[in-house]
């Protein structure tokens, strides 16, 4: 590949290759083996729950330890990302989270060994629940990795008018995750039992892997690209040194500094325990307000999770409709995503009208979880569009920490407010308040970030 050979960006459109679109493949595969690895242990809470005895309380406790070491693993796998580069970073991403995937299978006797020594400072859990907590905890390690890591390669290898389309698509792999899961988890836990459900599944990260190592490099390295292809995934960009010769590294309190920092972590941290919380929390609301188990639940969460895809895709194309007309890439993805905000509102109907059939909370909160998929793939998005290539990873860190903390907040106070009303008989009232919540937290999100970048202003001066 010649990259001194000049080439017209504007003729580029008829000859331009496709090889971008294999390393969004790569990082949409990635992404389906994160959430296979990541709901494992919610399909199999319910019998989990039965057999070693937890309350809803020590559930949420079990979860949200994967959210806190998620939320803190954020702000530095960001930094890890910009520092090392993505392809040595996805490299150790997944290997850990494999690792982790792999551990929950042996997590009881773990939590056994773990309970002697926190006994020690008067730390008291049951085995069960120590174990499973610090399989989430390395698991949490290595999948906070995925996102920066997604991000930054999805900055590198594709133009602003191309990338909230791009990360529709390798994120709709959290759906396709979410769709196989319940398939394949259930049907291989019922012939050789749960621990072989964490070993099979957490195997996955290591086939991936090897084929990432082979396929993917930076672009001005990737022998596979086209110099039309390169220059056009430059195309939008200003004049400037390949990134690989690009600045030094950019400090956190520097990336605090500005407002576009503050909305994107503020847009997380009000939406991404949404998402936690359907993940989480889904099937053991199927069973305790419609009494399902096991292959049951297949099905309706298959049914949700493939219109998340719809959501996941369709919300990454939707700013274009807006660019098209004249918009900057940030004013237009926030022009759509006022209009994604509005469909978790119909989320508030699904326990009223719940008492029909199952398959109407089921398809309400099927639509409120593909907005949400529509919102990821556009938030994500408005990082590159006003950070410099070297600081996305970090500033996808930073937000990344916040939405992971407004994710234990989220499932901390479900587990406490299910407890309390499964108390007093009336577990349906603790779901209506958890999934009001959960309706209203997009356009409270979008409202603060407007507030703090009303228009498009891109960093430069880092």
């Amino acid at each position: 590949m010649n990259l001194s050979e000049p080439v017209n960006a504007q003729a580029v459109g008829a000859t331009v290759g496709k090889y971008r679109w294999t390393i969004c493949a790569l990082l949409f595969f990635a992404t389906t083996v994160n959430y296979l690895d990541r709901q494992v242990l919610s399909l199999l809470a319910p019998d989990l729950s039965r057999e070693f005895g937890w309350s809803n309380t020590d559930y949420a406790n079990i979860a949200a330890a994967f959210q806190f070491v998620y939320a803190i693993s954020m702000l530095f796998a960001g930094r890890v990302v910009d520092k090392i580069g993505t392809k040595a970073a996805y490299v150790v991403a997944i290997t850990v989270w494999s690792l982790g995937a792999l551990m929950h299978a042996f997590s009881v006797p773990m939590g056994e060994g773990a309970g002697v020594l926190l006994g020690a400072f008067g730390i008291v859990a049951a085995p069960s629940i120590l174990g499973f907590m610090i399989s989430r905890a390395v698991l949490a390690i290595g999948e906070a990795g995925n996102f920066p890591a997604a991000i930054k390669a999805t900055a590198e290898y594709f133009p602003k008018k191309e990338r909230s389309f791009a990360t529709g698509i390798f994120n709709s792999g959290a759906n396709v995750g979410a769709i196989l899961a319940p398939i394949c988890v259930p049907l291989i836990a019922g012939i050789w039992g749960w621990q072989a459900a964490f070993i099979m599944i957490g195997m996955l990260g290591f086939i991936w892997m090897s084929v990432w190592i082979t396929l993917y490099e930076k672009p001005d390295r990737q022998k596979r690209l086209s110099a039309q292809e390169l220059a056009y995934i430059r195309s939008d960009l200003p004049a400037q040194l390949p990134q690989s010769q690009a600045g030094g590294k950019v400090s956190w309190l520097q990336l605090l500094k500005y407002r576009q920092t503050w909305a994107f972590a503020f847009g997380k941290f009000m939406t991404d325990g949404v998402w936690w919380f359907f993940l989480f929390w889904l099937p053991t609301y199927l069973s305790a307000q419609y009494g399902m188990k096991g292959d049951a639940i297949v099905v309706p969460l298959a049914v949700l999770y493939s219109m998340t895809m719809i959501g996941s895709i369709g919300g990454g194309w939707f700013p274009s409709y807006f660019m098209a007309r004249g918009h900057a890439p940030y004013d237009g993805r926030m022009k759509a995503m006022l209009v994604i905000a509005f469909f978790p509102l119909v989320v508030l109907l699904a326990q009223p009208l719940g008492a029909i059939s199952f398959w109407v909370p089921v398809l309400l909160i099927g639509v409120g979880a593909s907005a949400h998929q529509a919102w990821s793939a556009n938030i994500f998005t408005t990082v590159s569009d006003m950070f410099p290539q070297k600081s996305v990873a970090s500033v996808i860190g930073i937000g990344g920490m916040a939405g992971g903390i407004g994710g234990v907040l989220l499932t901390k106070l479900g587990g406490w407010v299910f407890d309390y009303y499964k108390s007093v008989n009336d577990i349906r009232t603790g779901y209506m308040i958890m999934f009001g919540i959960c309706a209203l937290a997009y356009l409270v999100a979008w409202s603060v970030m407007k507030a703090l970048v009303p228009r498009h202003k891109e960093i430069t001066d880092l």
